[in-house]
């Protein structure tokens, strides 16, 4: 109780400021424009001024309350850049008229092992995320980048490298970090077949950081509309998965597979494709479990595994990277009075590979 009670007394004594933003007061409710409050920067905050911000699938799971936690109102978004236009006190890294980014995290509790080991996304108490998170400074849900401005801990903004183009550097915050963290983790590198399973928003990325880490890259998709595409990407070879003799061609040869699907899929079709000790990491997010057959992981000592996002330094060390090799995310620019729209459209997979939203638009 008591730590309920500082928060209360925290938020009455910070200064707010309104901005606008967009998001939804109920699952069935389109999302519109609404006023929220941002704090003013405290001693160590970065107000960062939104010029675009990454449309997710997250955001579309989030303000229909498809992983039932959503906390109304929402606004989500949590791919943002922009410029900063003020400081606190004691901010070190970040100066007015800056770029910035913010990506999936705003805060953590800073003192568990994990957050010690730079991997706030594990964060014991649970990581602050960028919406729909508690608030603790003014004792509400945090508000994502579906909006003017926002408020962040200096320890949780990005510097973006300066070759990048801004409005395609925004998805690297959330698509970018949910491929590069199991890619880097599972040392992928040169020598090694890569299997990337999907190519949506997160697969396109996974084959793009995959190519620049030195592999070879296969791409898996049920879609022969994608075959091309997948090779312009830096795809080495693309096969048809609802294709038995395609399917065959990589069984037992592949070091590392990344499984972009949400959707349901056969799980064993793609662990067969392994090598021994090869290991298959799933980012994308079926609502239904995938059944795994014992033998699938049995035969060959291999690993079925997961990932999330990466912590904010392994973060800033992917903007680096994909700085140094010029990868960002492929997209379609859209004005913020779009966004129901996208989200339609983000349903049937029809978007080649992310949207982003112009927030110049919601400031006219």
């Amino acid at each position: 109780m008591e730590a309920v009670k500082t928060t209360a007394e925290r938020a009455t004594k910070l200064k707010t400021n309104q901005v606008k933003a967009y998001g939804t007061v109920a699952a069935e409710t389109p999302l519109d424009q609404m006023d929220i409050q941002r704090r003013n920067a405290t001693p160590h905050d970065v107000e960062v001024d939104i010029l675009y911000c990454g449309v997710c699938h997250s955001d579309l799971h989030t303000a229909r309350n498809e992983w039932h936690g959503t906390t109304y109102p929402v606004v989500p978004g949590h791919e943002i850049v922009g410029k900063v236009v003020s400081v606190g006190d004691h901010v070190t890294k970040f100066k007015v008229g800056d770029t910035a980014a913010v990506g999936c995290m705003v805060d953590s509790c800073r003192e568990c092992q994990y957050c010690k080991e730079d991997l706030e996304q594990f964060c014991e108490q649970g990581c602050i995320q960028t919406y729909n998170s508690p608030d603790k400074h003014l004792g509400i849900r945090t508000y994502g980048g579906y909006s003017e401005r926002v408020v962040v801990d200096e320890a949780f903004v990005l510097r973006v490298p300066e070759n990048l183009d801004l409005a395609a550097t925004a998805p690297l915050l959330c698509a970018g970090i949910t491929t590069y963290s199991p890619l880097k983790h599972w040392n992928v590198g040169p020598g090694q077949k890569v299997g990337i399973v999907g190519l949506g928003g997160l697969g396109h990325m996974g084959v793009k950081i995959a190519k620049a880490m030195g592999a070879e890259v296969i791409v898996f998709t049920t879609s022969q509309s994608k075959v091309e595409d997948a090779k312009r990407l830096g795809a080495d070879d693309v096969v048809l998965s609802k294709d038995e003799e395609q399917m065959k061609r990589y069984a037992g040869k592949l070091h590392f597979i990344l499984d972009a699907v949400s959707a349901q899929h056969d799980i064993n079709a793609y662990l067969n494709q392994l090598r021994v000790d090869g290991s298959l990491a799933l980012v994308g997010a079926p609502e239904e479990p995938l059944p795994v057959a014992a033998f699938s992981v049995i035969m060959g000592r291999k690993s079925f595994a997961g990932s999330m996002i990466g912590g904010i330094a392994e973060t800033q060390e992917m903007l680096e990277f994909c700085g140094k090799h010029n990868i960002v995310s492929d997209i379609e620019m859209i004005n913020i009075d779009q966004i129901n729209d996208a989200y339609t459209r983000l349903l049937k997979g029809d978007v080649k590979y992310r949207f982003v939203i112009d927030m110049a638009s919601l400031k006219k």
